[in-house]
């Protein structure tokens, strides 16, 4: 009977633990941002979708999935609203790997890195 109620409270324990240990989302992300070349167009991600250069998406390291962020570059002030569906960019200093077309709505494709503020909209899963 001892034994059962030990397992209970370790079984308790270990539960909550585990709920307190979940990350969550940051409200606001600053740093820069880098994008995706055309040679990666068409190559598997880290969520296991295929990268296409021509959707509103972009690289994290570790938003969750389907996160979707509002990118503000600061240099001219244009917005894009982009889903996370990779990992990265693994450079420091950088916070967001931008697909193309989200590259090019922001004006940063001539100078490929660029200071950003990302605001989180939606948490994914």
């Amino acid at each position: 009977m001892r034994f059962i109620v030990v397992l209970i409270c370790f079984s308790v324990f270990f539960s909550c633990a585990h709920k307190n240990s979940v990350k969550r989302c940051p409200e606001v992300i600053k740093g820069y941002a880098s994008y995706y070349g055309k040679k990666y167009h068409r190559r598997k991600t880290a969520s296991g979708e295929i990268y296409n250069m021509y959707d509103y998406t972009a690289a994290h390291r570790f938003l969750p999935f389907g996160s979707i962020i509002v990118v503000k570059n600061l240099k001219n002030g244009k917005k894009v609203k982009v889903r996370i569906n990779d990992r990265g960019p693994f450079v420091r200093g950088r916070v967001l790997d931008l697909s193309y077309v989200a590259a090019k709505k922001l004006g940063m494709i001539r100078d490929g890195i660029v200071p950003v503020i990302a605001t989180v909209i939606r948490c994914g899963n």
